[in-house]
């Protein structure tokens, strides 16, 4: 049995990770695959529904927690003249119910897979993010609580990284941890967050001068969140940043006609007990919607982020700051990617970074049933993107204009059907105009109950 559960791990990660080298891994995939069993056997019988989390007490209304279950669809009903028996109650019923939360990105090759279960107050949740191109892997295991007040949340999790795939690298990076995320909701626009995290970093990679083979990175973060909730980007600046979904764009079904929000948070890292590392960052950023008309709208988004305090292990001793400040690498700012600026294919990591994105949809079609390749397709809308930003080493990022690198694109976002199940599926062409970088391609695909 031993034998056959290490071939078929061994299937599934890539061929240049050394099962033998980190056994760790092949204790945590089976850990998750019992833990998600035990999540499915708890399944409420059929024709049983499973109880909502309670809302918290408000001085308005109820506050929909930003990281709890989105709002499932009424059940369907079985087709008229059909009996409703046991077999017939799990095709239409609770079965639906379980269809896991799944992002696919491209071309970056990026998979996130959640499969969730609520019991009572509490919540059970597993997630899996996988990268095909790279062997990237991340597992979370989840334990959250909803009180009347407070939510508290309870995740332990084990992430390996590789170099892209171009270098050709055995070179690893490996963070295992565990933290607390409390949350609580004073009205339906006002949040306050706190969470504390322990994260032991290791490496195998020879070339950086600090090193973060060995070290851990104790921290604890404050963070207020004011307006419309449910935004992915901002919920991931007070939150798990390093379980983050990242949109193509900023999701317009969260956002009403006029809505806002802003978010900041505060992160300290601190040389005390365990801790190896010593920092301060900030960041914070603020998205609005404006509305033309009542189909055409426009999303802005302002971020800004930065290290007010930071050590310095062995000054000047590179010129790649990155590699001898005592600061984690994935604590790194990063101006490119599907959140960032699209057409930016390299990350350009600092320690400071501002950028400004405009999002202008207008519709092709909404609220239709067009039958194209074998799908529904209920709305479509045209996205023409925008965006400039900088990111450096220092405080002059901000103020230096003419570094500043400007985007701009071209996408679309629309809503389809496939049986039951309702998708979202987003793509764009964008293109810095600094630079030599071409034309960046980027498709999503996430489902949504």
């Amino acid at each position: 049995m031993a034998g056959d559960s290490a071939h078929s791990l061994q299937s599934f990660v890539p061929a240049r990770l050394d099962l033998g080298r980190i056994r760790p891994l092949s204790r945590l995939a089976i850990s998750l695959t019992l833990t998600l069993l035990t999540i499915a056997a708890t399944r409420p019988a059929v024709g049983q529904q499973p109880a909502s989390p309670p809302a918290p007490t408000a001085p308005q209304q109820p506050e929909p927690p930003a990281s709890s279950p989105p709002t499932e669809p009424p059940l369907a009903s079985p087709p008229e003249g059909q009996e409703t028996t046991s077999e017939s109650t799990s095709l239409f019923g609770p079965q639906e119910r379980f269809l896991p939360h799944l992002d696919v990105y491209f071309p970056e090759g990026d998979l996130d897979l959640r499969v969730n279960r609520l019991v009572s107050k509490t919540f059970f949740e597993g997630q899996i993010k996988y990268n095909f191109v790279n062997g990237d892997i991340t597992a979370f295991l989840r334990y959250r609580y909803y009180g009347a007040n407070r939510i508290t949340q309870f995740a332990v999790f084990d992430s390996i990284n590789f170099d892209r795939v171009e270098k050709f690298s055995n070179d690893f990076d490996r963070v295992r941890g565990a933290l607390v995320f409390l949350q609580w909701p004073k009205s339906y626009k006002y949040r306050l967050f706190a969470l504390g995290e322990i994260d032991r970093i290791s490496s195998n990679r020879q070339d950086l001068l600090i090193n973060d083979n060995g070290q851990t990175n104790t921290f604890i973060r404050y963070g207020l969140q004011y307006g419309a909730p449910g935004d992915p980007t901002s919920d991931a600046i007070v939150g798990e940043t390093r379980a983050r979904i990242d949109p193509l764009f900023t999701a317009a079904r969260e956002f009403g006609p006029g809505d806002s929000v802003v978010t900041a948070a505060v992160s300290y890292g601190f040389k005390v007990g365990p801790g190896d590392f010593n920092y301060v960052k900030v960041e914070t950023e603020g998205a609005k919607r404006f509305d033309f008309s009542s189909d055409v709208f426009m999303i802005g988004r302002l971020h800004v982020g930065g290290f007010p305090f930071k050590t310095d292990a062995k000054p000047n001793s590179s010129p790649f700051p990155i590699d001898h400040l005592l600061i984690p690498r994935a604590e790194f700012f990063s101006l490119g990617g599907r959140e960032n600026l699209k057409g930016l294919k390299n990350s350009l990591d600092g320690t400071e970074e501002i950028h400004n994105t405009w999002e202008l949809f207008f519709p092709w079609f909404l609220s239709a049933n067009r039958d194209f390749l074998h799908l529904t397709w209920q709305n479509w809308y045209w996205v023409a993107y925008a965006g400039v930003g900088n990111s450096g080493f220092s405080s002059s990022v901000y103020t230096s204009l003419h570094d500043y690198i400007p985007d701009v694109g071209l996408g679309f976002e629309s809503s389809l059907q496939v049986s039951r199940y309702r998708f979202f599926l987003a793509g764009v062409l964008a293109h810095s105009l600094k630079g030599s970088e071409g034309l960046e391609a980027r498709v999503s695909l996430k489902s949504y109950r």
